[in-house]
């Protein structure tokens, strides 16, 4: 089963210039992996060091944030759509 990944523009390089790409997985843990896997550059913007989910990205299946669900554990079903969401911070306050 293929689920619909929506790539955010800042990431659309490392992903073929890809606004969206299907990948397989059963959870968002092993769709991740798949997608870092078949587009490998993206892992280092995804992934920290330790093979841990940098903390300003944002998984959401659906309308759900992952880690309000099972996180990496979240079961994926036919038609569910994955969004990568990465914090934005910074700027000047005036």
């Amino acid at each position: 089963m293929a689920t619909k990944v929506f790539i955010p523009t800042p990431l659309r390089q490392y992903a073929g210039n890809q606004k969206a790409v299907n990948v397989s997985g059963e959870t968002v843990g092993e769709l991740l992996n798949n997608l870092t896997t078949e587009f490998s550059a993206l892992r280092k913007h995804l992934y920290n060091e330790e093979g841990q989910l940098r903390s300003f990205v944002n998984i959401y299946v659906n309308d759900e944030d992952f880690r309000y669900l099972q996180g990496p554990a979240t079961n994926i079903q036919e038609n569910d759509e994955i969004s990568i969401i990465p914090s934005i911070a910074g700027g000047k306050e005036a």
